[in-house]
């Protein structure tokens, strides 16, 4: 089937179809697929990434919201027994539903820039049934996700990814490779959810709660962002000194100073 038989790129879905071979074949070898992995991608479009897929593994299941795109898809991919096409929301989608053993999913997928930060938290609250994930994301939330302590792209999503995935940038992928070229750069990244939280474990809801008004004013110190919610006092008995901007608090720290605000709510 040939590209023009498929409907255009809507705005609405954020649609950026994935056309450069070199670029694809760099993302499949980086994904490596295996046989007896259970495969999951989001938003296969036109299925640049989900025919080689197809070709090196036994299961693969994919999700799309596009209902032009779906009879499409069946139609070019089916001499593949071992897919199943799922004409769904990847926002509202149940993972945990394609499991049939105790087997964990590997997640990929090209995602809409628009739906991305979202898209990866629904994921993280069914980790349980997730092995790792490989995505294609606007560079610029690749960089904030992988940001360490100090740089400017740290923050809310480093903290919030980091403390429950390894997160690993691995390539540039530039709008050229695109149908239609986008705006901006993209990138490969790797995650892989933590059997072990970094920090530990601490109530998420807590923990975002203290990291996004942590960061309501990057230019003023953790004292002072966070005055509402911990007293200066508290935040140095968590090795924070209260005059350091929030930019400069490692993720184990957050986790730290999470638990001192429960501990004080409680008493």
């Amino acid at each position: 089937m040939t590209e023009s038989l498929y409907p255009r790129a809507r705005k609405r879905f954020g649609q950026n179809f994935l056309q450069d071979i070199g670029i694809i074949e760099a993302i499949v070898d980086a994904i490596s697929p295996a046989p007896g992995q259970h495969l999951v991608e989001i938003g296969p479009g036109r299925a640049a990434l989900t025919e080689p897929l197809l070709q090196r593994c036994d299961r693969l299941d994919v999700i799309e919201l596009d209902r032009d795109l779906v009879p499409l898809l069946r139609k070019k991919l089916a001499a593949y027994p071992q897919l199943q096409i799922h004409e769904a929301d990847a926002l509202r989608f149940d993972y945990r539903s394609l499991q049939t053993s105790d087997e964990s999913l590997r997640v990929i997928g090209n995602l809409p820039y628009n739906i991305t930060t979202p898209l990866l938290f629904h994921l993280l609250e069914q980790a349980s049934c997730v092995d790792d994930m490989c995505f294609m994301l606007q560079r610029e939330v690749v960089e904030r996700i992988c940001a360490q302590p100090g740089s400017k792209q740290y923050g809310r999503l480093s903290i919030m990814l980091q403390h429950q995935c390894y997160a690993e940038q691995l390539f540039i992928v530039p709008p050229e490779a695109f149908d239609p070229a986008p705006k901006v750069e993209s990138a490969i990244i790797y995650l892989q959810p933590l059997q072990q939280r970094r920090g530990g474990e601490v109530d998420l809801e807590a923990l975002n709660k203290i990291v996004t008004q942590a960061f309501s004013q990057r230019r003023k110190t953790i004292a002072n962002t966070l005055k509402k919610l911990v007293t200066s006092e508290l935040i140095e008995q968590v090795g924070i000194a209260p005059a350091q901007r929030p930019e400069t608090v490692s993720v184990e720290q957050f986790v730290q100073l999470t638990h001192a605000f429960l501990q004080s709510e409680r008493t």
